[in-house]
């Protein structure tokens, strides 16, 4: 005789049907963030960008975000108007940005632009391509950011007392899948188009796509929240603005989000640059180039769920984040090195990168429902984006300025669809090295946040499956 299932939540195939449509809609979302990274040298040739351009735009991500406090509100909605609203408007706002940014590439803007308050120049002669394409980024980053919280919240709703940092890990590794595409698919691409923008107007289809299959998990959501009304099941408490200050006031929350941005300051810009670093340090092609970034995300892809089971079944969420962040700045350092130019080498730095990019991701999500009751789970995690955040605005900005200022070693003439073209060289040791730097830190934030838990009890070393 088989087990009644009194609600969708207890059923195993209706829970990975609802991990399959998020983590789908998160795919899409992926794919357009790192869509334009490949292309760095394309758009600083075809748009007579910097790379102090570059890193404007690419800093853009964050800039409504961090100064607008459009996390913590994002947080407030979520848990105010619940899963489904807030996910549909930030597809919505992501549709609105990739619009403004393909508008921006696709050569409706020239000349340049500069800003200042008085005496201080706050922003110098600028390509206004770039600016534009930064606030359609911006626009776009608010949805991202959004929808990445509203979707940790479906998936610990779904999965709290089961295969939670499974799922999260699942989730978090079909995105990676869009960051690999997003790695393989846009030089080709243009190739084919010879249209810088293209990658993003293929980017606001798979958005449209992943929408619809959004709408479709509303529709399992709504029938949970029927099914554990008539049970008498209550739902969680309503955001209140206490809520801030009791996460705020939590130590192992702060810890937490710091190491987060300390650890994604360390992976995602390199990304935005690992094309270029690729094609200077290792000298291959364009091209070919693009697809070495790529194992990162794939071996993420992999590795994440494995992880992410193991940390359910057996614990030891806050070691695992402390050996993956060992691994990060091992893997910064030798790529730092100048002699280690082989083919080879960079192939297994990126592979291994994976790896820590798979370790800490899976413990560091389920840690923080551990730490934060589900109430308040949506305001926490916003908490924690808007934390990112900082590190994904100033980041490449910082990195982006540095190469041009200290990092040029020449140039070189390469012919391009039968014109020449100046292609600046660059050494990148010592954006290498402050990528590293921030590793090392983040081991100081991992350590801090195992010593908490042990003095709390929050048992991020405990497994996560309920028996």
């Amino acid at each position: 005789m088989t087990e009644k299932i009194s609600s969708l939540r207890e059923s195993k195939s209706a829970r990975w049907v609802v991990l399959i449509l998020v983590s789908f809609t998160m795919m899409c979302m992926y794919y357009l963030t790192d869509a334009m990274a490949p292309l760095q040298q394309n758009l600083q040739s075809n748009l007579h960008w910097s790379a102090t351009d570059y890193g404007l735009f690419t800093s853009g991500y964050g800039w409504f975000n961090v100064f607008l406090l459009m996390l913590v509100f994002s947080g407030m909605i979520l848990d105010k108007l619940g899963t489904r609203f807030t996910g549909v408007l930030s597809i919505g706002i992501m549709l609105i940005g990739a619009g403004i940014k393909y508008w921006a590439i696709s050569g409706h803007v020239t000349g340049t632009y500069a800003l200042s308050i008085g005496s201080w120049q706050v922003l110098g002669e600028t390509a206004k391509s770039a600016v534009v394409a930064g606030l359609g980024f911006a626009v776009f980053g608010v949805g991202c950011e959004m929808f990445g919280i509203a979707a940790n919240k479906a998936v610990v709703r779904w999965f709290r007392g089961k295969e939670m940092a499974l799922a999260i890990g699942l989730n978090t590794s079909t995105g990676r899948i869009g960051t690999a595409l997003a790695m393989f698919t846009p030089l080709p691409l243009y190739n084919l188009t010879k249209d810088v923008s293209a990658p993003v107007l293929l980017s606001i289809v798979l958005l449209c796509i992943g929408l619809l299959v959004f709408i479709f998990f509303n529709v399992l959501d709504k029938r949970l929240d029927k099914e554990e009304s008539d049970a008498g099941i209550a739902s969680d408490e309503e955001f209140k603005f206490s809520d801030i200050t009791d996460i705020a006031k939590n130590r192992a929350f702060w810890y937490i989000s710091i190491l987060c941005v300390l650890f994604y300051s360390a992976v995602f810009p390199f990304i935005k640059f690992a094309t270029n670093l690729i094609v200077q340090k290792f000298s291959v092609t364009d091209t070919f180039a693009g697809y070495i970034p790529a194992l990162l995300p794939f071996s993420a892809l992999l590795l994440t769920p494995l992880f992410g089971g193991i940390s359910d079944k057996k614990g030891k969420g806050a070691s695992i984040m402390i050996i993956g962040s060992i691994i990060l700045v091992c893997v910064h350092l030798l790529f730092a090195i100048p002699s280690l130019n082989s083919f080879p080498i960079a192939i297994g730095l990126v592979v291994v990168l994976g790896i820590a990019f798979s370790l800490v991701p899976s413990a560091m999500w389920p840690a923080i429902a551990k730490i934060i009751p589900e109430s308040k789970l949506g305001t926490a995690y916003a908490m924690t984006f808007w934390v990112q955040n900082w590190g994904l605005m100033l980041v490449p900005l910082l990195i982006g300025w540095v190469l041009d200022k200290y990092c040029i070693i020449g140039s070189i003439t390469k012919v391009i669809d039968g014109k020449e073209e100046h292609l600046t060289q660059y050494n990148y040791t010592i954006p290498m090295l402050i990528f590293a730097c921030f590793g090392v830190v983040a081991i100081l934030f991992a350590f801090l946040l195992k010593a908490e838990d042990k003095k709390k009890g929050y048992g991020l070393e405990k497994p996560n499956v309920v028996e």
